[in-house]
């Protein structure tokens, strides 16, 4: 069947996700989810520790797949690794003994591009990401908000439709956190790709998303899905005194704080 050129970037469909724990149990991560991220669509996802959001995440890619329900991308189901695909990870995934420029090109390489070419593009990369003057230099002589930079440029240059974030700006200092965020919209907006974001940060999730999931505590299904209505472009440091961000966060924040309690009662249960 070909693919429908109009069809949502991603979806699940009524996806249940199961498996066994390292005793032997049977343990239901995701249950009738249903999700669907339109073209060029940022999306963000949040819900209690523990509640399945990487697993999403990972059906998408094809690292896992559903116990029950439908996983599709652009319009044709998951079977297997999608090159259209970029994943950028909570921890950096650079390689340490290889410097900053060597780290960009590897995608390019990878792909087959031809050697000048790769290292032209990642040089332009490097300048979009304002690094053009640390491109020799290794990851552990760069700030935790360069190395950051650093993996943006490294996913971008591929040139992804689909782009899964988990959680990548958490290990970061609020400040660092905003200028990434004010960094990632710029290139997004000029890559249109389609975002899946996973967050424990709901402010975060507001700022960036043009829709957020809230999930509920696990096994993990969607409760509630909210438009954000506020205009872009968007100056994250700035929208968090909007009004209409206070708003919408207070609402947010009522629905997803059950969920917390929730799952905070049922990890007491089990460690009692």
């Amino acid at each position: 069947m070909t693919p429908d050129n109009n069809s949502p970037a991603i979806e699940l469909i009524n996806v249940s996700r199961r498996f066994l724990t390292p005793d032997g149990k049977s343990m239901t991560a995701l249950r009738d989810f249903n999700m669907s991220v339109a073209r060029g669509e940022f999306v963000a996802v949040v819900g209690p520790t523990g509640c399945g959001k990487s697993t999403t995440l990972n059906l998408v890619t094809g690292l896992a797949k559903p116990s029950a329900g439908e996983v599709r991308v652009m319009g044709a189901p998951v079977d297997g690794i999608d090159p259209r695909i970029g994943f950028v990870f909570q921890t950096d995934a650079l390689f340490p003994w290889r410097s900053v420029i060597d780290n960009v090109v590897t995608g390019p390489l990878f792909r087959g591009i031809e050697k000048e070419q790769a290292y032209a593009k990642a040089r332009e990369w490097l300048a979009r990401v304002n690094l053009s003057i640390h491109a020799t230099k290794f990851p552990h002589q760069l700030s935790g908000g360069m190395r950051k930079r650093v993996s943006l440029a490294q996913t971008f240059i591929n040139e992804p439709q689909i782009l899964l974030m988990d959680e990548p700006f958490s290990a970061l200092d609020v400040q660092t956190r905003v200028l990434m965020h004010e960094e990632l919209l710029r290139l997004w907006s000029q890559s249109k790709a389609s975002v899946v974001f996973v967050t424990h940060d709901l402010e975060e999730a507001i700022a960036l998303a043009d829709k957020v999931y809230v999930l509920t505590s696990g096994p993990a299904t969607v409760k509630s899905v909210y438009h954000i209505d506020i205009p872009r472009p968007r100056i994250v440091s700035e929208i968090r005194y909007d009004k209409a961000f206070i708003d919408i966060s207070r609402t947010i924040w009522e629905d997803l704080r059950d969920e917390v309690l929730r799952g905070a009662e049922r990890d007491e249960a089990r460690v009692a």
